[in-house]
């Protein structure tokens, strides 16, 4: 399994690059705007990866950033989504507004991603929150069969529903709710909108 890729650009085309690591050229599949953001030919790039091996297809599918790359994971798991519906969907929608449509079960903005209709966006959402809750589960469990006392961090998490909708969409890029609530106690959550939530906390999870 690759993990990421580091090596020279040796090519941009349309849809995919290549990186030349060692003497050796991959060729790694990539959004429109992820090769845009990549860098330039003869330049020294990373990109993180995901390793597809089929019988009849061996492909790599790279990503500027590992939220992109979580994304990418959780909607090929999901039943009739495709790496190639995947790789269009994250050229058409950030992983925060993606995230925010998935907690906020808001079909329209998921519709107006090209080869997404109405039954794919709900099937989507509702596969995608169903392991937000099954995580939220075991969670629960694990913590009522401790009896240490809850944080303050705990209290104005529970207390605070921009927060908790930031914990859940963070959740939907992969993240698990202890990694999460620990980047927010770095974080001044008072003022800030549900959206700058995500976007601090991808900051702090993505370093």
């Amino acid at each position: 399994m690759l993990a990421y890729i580091k090596g020279t650009l040796e090519m941009k085309m349309t849809g995919y690059v290549v990186i030349d690591v060692g003497g050796l050229g991959y060729k790694v599949f990539m959004t429109d705007s992820g090769i845009e953001n990549l860098g330039n030919i003869g330049e020294t790039v990373k990109v993180h990866t995901y390793y597809k091996v089929r019988e009849d297809d061996v492909s790599i599918f790279g990503f500027n950033t590992l939220e992109e790359l979580k994304m990418f994971e959780l909607l090929i798991s999901v039943s009739g989504v495709g790496a190639k519906t995947a790789i269009t969907m994250l050229s058409a929608c950030e992983p925060t507004q993606f995230a925010i449509a998935i907690i906020s079960e808001d079909v329209n903005t998921l519709k107006q991603i090209p080869g997404i209709g109405a039954k794919s966006a709900q099937r989507i959402i509702l596969e995608l929150k169903d392991k937000i809750k099954k995580e939220q589960q075991i969670q629960e469990l694990t913590r009522a069969s401790k009896t240490t006392a809850k944080t303050k961090l705990e209290i104005t998490i529970e207390n605070n529903e921009k927060i908790d909708e930031a914990i859940a969409a963070l959740q939907v890029l992969g993240y698990n709710k202890k990694e999460i609530e620990k980047a927010f106690a770095k974080i001044e959550c008072g003022e800030l909108s549900t959206e700058d939530l995500i976007r601090k906390g991808l900051s702090i999870l993505g370093k």
